[in-house]
């Protein structure tokens, strides 16, 4: 477990470890980080190459995402993938669908983070900066904001600008400073890789997202400016329309081919299929109400036939008594999903894609930001996108689903599930904002699949889409109609950076609780 000293350590002997060398050691041995961030397992930094700055870089990228499989789990698939509801579980042990936050699981995921992708982007920042690498130092920095944007989106104040200090106290930054901080940290970056547009990192190959090209990272950090300046629409909305602004006119995502997605090896798989293959997970009842409802193109990509020839979802929040066998024959994920053993495709971990870009600047429309179009166009060009991405469906059959009046149906299920919702594919032009904002979210949380984290983080912000009340909810805080805000600040840091965490609670909206909405968490 990675601890307050740890980042001092870090801080005093910066170096490669000696593990991303051997990345499936690496992985194999998380546990163990204190033993291997000391001699004789770093590199002097007098003797990194670009080979192995890449290799550093990579390593932060596949773990900032946390990909190896048990982390994910915890972090993603038993959190964010449930409370999206993208998913339900089927087994009996996990508590964390009842809205019960599992305290060794996100002591893991925080220990993890800080003590993996944290210190080899810290190394690979702090290099760079010394030995004037602007272009790599910036491409750091983009991904730096995409990393800790997810944790912050997690947990509310972080460490963030104290991490590598070298103190034995690590003090946290509020969430507003923070997401202040990333705009000026994609201002800074911008500015210098439009120096250098035209040309390829050092990280080369090494780069799992881009493999260097430096374009398509300007076009990825003003993505990302832009999906940060509509998280904040609630609670700072000129700012937020300003940056929003700004992202657009300096060049966003507008096609497949800017996608951000981290490439995967047989090393490096995507988490999706080992968790898979553990066989405690199926769809959950809110896709199947709404992409059975829709007739969605994707549905097939996405999940799995049930038992019964058909597609069949799950409800949230089940009791471990309704946990029962009959559930295994409710639909896994899609095919691609699955281990390559067992015929999957090892995928790409979703970062971004040019769907949620599309979205996002709908939302801003509607909101009466200048987004280069109208609210329903980008509505529709984002469906295109996701499924030009997702499916091989004809222009025919994508304009026959964007025109499309089926709405969300209710399930022949146990617990009588109605319709999750009653609204259609086929944009409203007149409808309410609230309307117009439901079918954006809802058609954007189609898109995003299987990302529950960024999911996760916009039904908060929005309220959308509605999913359903979980069956049972464990804690007595958040009702079985609500949803869990945020995760509360975990035991190691509690142990050994107590100073920290008392101050980081003052930092929030209320208690140190999951009921506590986080800065941006502002709809009335």
């Amino acid at each position: 477990m990675a601890t307050k000293m740890q980042f001092k350590r870090y801080k005093n002997s910066i170096g490669i470890i000696l593990l991303i060398i051997s990345l499936n050691n690496f992985m194999g041995c998380t546990k163990n980080f204190t033993a291997i961030n000391t001699d004789p397992y770093n590199i002097p930094a007098e003797n990194v190459n670009g080979n192995l700055l890449g290799m550093a870089f990579a390593e932060s990228e596949y773990q900032g995402l946390f990909g190896y499989y048990t982390v994910w789990q915890q972090a993603q698939n038993l959190y964010g993938d449930l409370y999206s509801q993208y998913f339900a579980t089927i087994a009996n042990y996990f508590d964390s669908d009842q809205f019960l936050e599992i305290g060794r699981w996100s002591d893991y995921d925080w220990t993890y983070f800080y003590g993996t992708a944290a210190p080899q982007l810290f190394f690979v920042e702090s290099y760079t900066l010394t030995h004037k690498m602007p272009v790599e130092h910036a491409i750091a920095e983009i991904w730096k904001v995409e990393l800790y944007h997810r944790m912050t989106d997690y947990w509310g104040p972080i460490i963030y600008s104290q991490f590598g200090n070298g103190e034995t106290s690590v003090g946290y930054d509020s969430q507003k400073d923070i997401y202040e901080s990333f705009f000026k940290t994609l201002d800074t970056a911008v500015s210098i890789l439009q120096k250098s547009q035209n040309e390829t990192s050092t990280f080369s190959s090494n780069d799992l997202v881009f493999n260097g090209d430096v374009s398509k990272w300007i076009v990825f950090a003003n993505s990302l400016r832009l999906r940060l300046a509509i998280r904040i629409a609630y609670i700072e909305p000129t700012l937020g329309e300003q940056q929003a602004e700004k992202a657009v006119a300096d060049g966003v995502m507008t096609s497949n081919s800017d996608n951000a997605n981290v490439a995967t090896t047989m090393m490096t798989q995507n988490p999706h299929g080992q968790v898979i293959d553990w066989d405690e997970f199926r769809m959950s009842a809110a896709m199947e109400s709404v992409l059975v409802g829709y007739n969605d193109p994707r549905l097939g990509v996405y999940f799995s036939m049930a038992g019964n020839g058909g597609y069949l979802g799950v409800r949230n929040g089940l009791p471990k008594s309704d946990k029962t066998s009959t559930l295994t024959s409710f639909s896994k994920m899609g095919k691609m999903y699955f281990l390559p053993q067992l015929g999957g495709s090892n995928p790409p971990i979703k970062v971004m894609s040019a769907s949620e870009i599309y979205f996002l600047r709908a939302e801003g429309a509607l909101r009466g930001w200048q987004m280069g179009g109208t609210a329903e166009d980008l509505y529709n060009k984002g469906i295109e996108m996701s499924l030009l991405e997702r499916t091989n469906a004809s222009l025919s059959v994508i304009s026959d689903y964007i025109n499309s009046n089926n709405k969300p149906v209710p399930l022949n299920d146990t617990w009588n599930t109605p319709a999750m919702t009653d609204i259609p594919v086929k944009y409203e032009s007149n409808a309410s904002f609230e309307t117009r904002l439901e079918q954006i979210i809802t058609q954007k949380w189609i898109a995003l699949y299987p990302d529950g984290w960024e999911a996760w983080t916009e039904r908060r912000r929005t309220g959308y889409p509605k999913g359903y009340p979980i069956i049972q909810s464990l804690n007595p805080n958040i009702p079985t109609n609500s949803m869990m805000r945020r995760l509360t600040f975990t035991l190691s840091e509690t142990q050994n950076n107590l100073k920290a965490v008392e101050a980081a609670r003052g930092m929030l909206n209320g208690p140190d609780a999951n009921n506590t909405k986080l800065w941006w968490d502002a709809k009335p």
